[in-house]
């Protein structure tokens, strides 16, 4: 089987959980996603399957929009309400426009610092495992984009909207507006709503998934590698190189919209990078 499954994700599920299942019920080997969500997040999760698994690398670093909730006045040990308690501090007043001041000032590029329980490699090891030793190690920050931000209830908790660049980590986030705000805060709730140009409401539950509502892999090609359509088809199922009107150094060929390859720019001609087909 071929093709991609958009996952409404539940909690207490890993992506790996989900992926797992998903090889079990299709006896598909090839199984991945472009995304984790983790555990006691919900959402959406694009999941690939068979010959799909060639495009995961042009299906990564999409958009994604995010609904969080921040429970204000604690601080964690991994910066969602889950983890221990290791600061609790007075919540000042503040009414609605000084919140949304705060929010509006993180809207652009910027860096963050990665969490310590997240899964980046620190001298080939990942940061949850040096959290889980008691051990700190030094975190580069990295570069990220918040396209829009906006809060959606303040009642107890914050509840926010963010659209956010790839590799965005949204419990950084809940702490650093809490921290605007003048105290500590935890994320308390996370769901993925879109990721690139598919929505969660677009997504189905483990359990109803069949054969008849798997989507084309054209769907979630990250639209940051322009598409063109060719017919010299065979050319490039040969991985032959072949010349194009334009100057993008990685681009999608098509045929019928049905994508075949991604090429690269070598000189005046471009180069098969990757089948697709």
């Amino acid at each position: 089987m071929d093709g991609v499954y958009y996952i409404k994700k539940t909690m207490n599920m890993t992506s790996f959980d989900v992926c797992a299942k998903i090889r079990k019920k299709f006896n598909e080997k090839s199984v991945g996603h472009t995304g984790t969500l983790d555990p006691n997040a919900e959402g959406l999760l694009i999941v690939l399957l068979g010959k799909a698994c060639k495009c995961l690398p042009y299906c990564e670093h999409s958009k994604k929009e995010y609904v969080a909730t921040i429970q204000l006045g604690i601080k964690t040990d991994t910066g969602d309400i889950w983890g221990k308690t290791i600061e609790e501090k007075e919540v000042i007043s503040f009414d609605q426009n000084q919140l949304n001041e705060v929010l509006n000032s993180f809207l652009g590029p910027q860096t963050q610092i990665p969490p310590m329980v997240s899964a980046i490699k620190v001298n080939g090891k990942k940061l949850y495992e040096y959290h889980r030793e008691g051990k700190e190690v030094e975190v580069k920050p990295r570069n990220i984009v918040i396209d829009e931000i906006e809060c959606l209830s303040n009642d107890h908790e914050i509840k926010i909207r963010a659209v956010v660049s790839s590799g965005t980590y949204i419990r950084v986030l809940c702490e650093d507006i809490a921290k605007k705000l003048g105290t500590v805060g935890s994320m308390s709730s996370l769901v993925r709503t879109k990721i690139g140009n598919v929505s969660l409401a677009d997504a189905l539950v483990l359990d109803d998934l069949t054969g008849d509502n798997i989507h084309d892999i054209e769907d979630v090609i990250n639209p940051i590698y322009p598409r063109i359509e060719v017919d010299c088809v065979k050319e490039v199922m040969q991985g032959k190189r072949i010349k194009l009107d334009c100057e993008e150094e990685i681009v999608i060929l098509t045929h019928n919209q049905k994508v075949l390859a991604a090429y690269e720019k070598e000189g005046n001609e471009y180069r098969s990078k990757r089948g697709l087909w």
